[in-house]
């Protein structure tokens, strides 16, 4: 009976489990496979298999040669970086104050960043756009930055201050008493080890600007600074009847933050694991 009983709970979940990959996976790949056929052949059989990549070549190379594709792709990159390591910085210290030090009102300053997190995104963006426009940086990849900084403070310290939990006091108090100063102790000991940390909350950053659509529509007018995913609704506007384009352009836009976080999966898994432990 136990062994039959183990039988079916194994069969239930791995059942569950390819369920969910399949809903999750499967959207993917049919865009990336779409990109390789003909209007006829996804008209005529969306779940065939392509029969060549002489049509993914056309696609693909029009987008480049029609479309600036490069310059989005660039704007999309180095506005997400510079985000990203500028926010890993600031927030990462600020992480390490509310981990390491007591001070009064340091709770009520964790949880107002950690209540941050349930505000709508949109609900913020009047405020915002006033605060951009007025200080003359609308249309500019700056402007971009100082929202995307803002949008991932709370996110960012709630992983990185458990991460800094997980660092032992007792190195703070031994490098305290070697005569090491608070940038030190910081820079030295507490950031080499609370890399996983740092890892997933850059990872997660970098992967949540690099998809951001609102703002970026919203902050900017011009080609010169459009991102990607603005970029990709314009593709979707001239391309609407021509699905081997609009797959294609899909697939350029996709496929990187995939590869991203193919590369830091376990790291991110286990660091907001943890974050739901310590925190």
């Amino acid at each position: 009976m136990n062994v039959i009983k183990k039988i079916l709970t194994n069969i239930l979940i791995y059942g569950t489990e390819f369920i969910v990959i399949m809903l999750s996976v499967f959207p993917i790949v049919w865009v990336a496979l779409s990109s390789f056929k003909t209007n006829a052949q996804i008209l005529e059989g969306p779940f065939t298999l392509p029969t060549g990549i002489t049509t993914a070549k056309e696609a693909y190379t029009y987008l480049f040669q029609k479309y600036d594709f490069f310059s989005y792709f660039g704007n999309s990159l180095l506005i997400s970086l510079i985000s990203t390591v500028i926010s890993l910085i600031c927030f990462a210290m600020a992480a390490y104050v509310l981990a390491k030090y007591e001070f009064p009102g340091r709770n009520l300053i964790f949880a107002l960043f950690t209540i941050t997190m349930l505000v709508p995104g949109h609900a913020k963006a009047q405020p915002i756009f006033s605060l951009i426009n007025s200080m003359h940086l609308y249309d500019t990849k700056t402007g971009l930055i100082l929202v995307y900084l803002g949008s991932g403070i709370a996110m960012s310290i709630f992983i990185l201050k458990s991460a800094f939990m997980g660092v032992p006091k007792e190195l703070d108090e031994a490098a305290t008493i070697d005569g090491a100063g608070f940038f030190r102790t910081f820079f030295m000991i507490n950031l080499p080890l609370a890399k996983s940390g740092l890892s997933t909350a850059g990872i997660l950053m970098f992967l949540g600007n690099w998809n951001e659509y609102f703002y970026a529509a919203l902050l900017t007018s011009s080609e010169k600074n459009r991102t990607l995913p603005v970029a990709l609704q314009f593709f979707n506007q001239s391309l609407s009847y021509d699905y081997t384009k609009m797959f294609a352009a899909l697939t350029l836009v996709v496929v990187p933050a995939i590869i991203v976080y193919c590369f830091a999966q376990e790291q991110v898994q286990e660091s907001v694991a943890a974050s739901g432990i310590k925190g």
